[in-house]
C-alpha cells in the first residue's frame, strides 16, 4: 500500500516562505516522478510542479521563479520550497505519485 505523508504547511506572512515535504513508504521511489498540485478554496485542483525520477523540475507559470521542487531518493522524500509567497499561493498541497495522492497540508498567506 502506497502511503504519502506531507508536512511542513501553516501560515506564514506575504512575501515569507515555507518548506514542503512528503515521503513516499509503500513503493520503489526513485524510479517515478513526483509532483505538487494544490486547491484553493471554491477551485479546482491545479498543477504545482513536477520532478522527473532523474530529477528534472517542471513548474507552472504562476510559480515559477519562486518555488524549487527536489527530491533526496535516500529518504523516499520529495520537496517544495516556496519563497515569496503571495495570499493567491493560500491552498490545501498534495502530493503525488503514480496515481496516489498524500493527504494535504494546508498553506496560508496572509498578513
Amino acid at each position: 500500500q502506497v502511503q504519502l505523508v506531507e508536512n511542513g504547511g501553516g501560515l506564514v506572512q506575504p512575501g515569507g516562505s515555507l518548506r514542503l515535504s512528503c515521503t513516499a513508504s509503500g513503493t520503489i521511489f526513485n524510479i517515478y516522478a513526483m509532483g505538487w498540485y494544490r486547491q484553493a478554496p471554491g477551485k479546482q485542483r491545479e498543477y504545482v510542479a513536477t520532478i522527473t525520477s532523474g530529477g528534472t523540475p517542471n513548474y507552472a507559470d504562476s510559480v515559477k521563479g519562486r518555488f524549487t521542487i527536489s527530491r533526496d531518493n535516500a529518504k523516499n522524500t520529495v520537496y517544495l520550497q516556496m519563497n515569496s509567497l503571495k495570499p493567491e499561493d493560500t491552498a490545501v498541497y498534495y502530493c503525488t505519485l503514480r496515481t496516489f495522492w498524500g493527504q494535504g497540508t494546508q498553506v496560508t498567506v496572509s498578513s
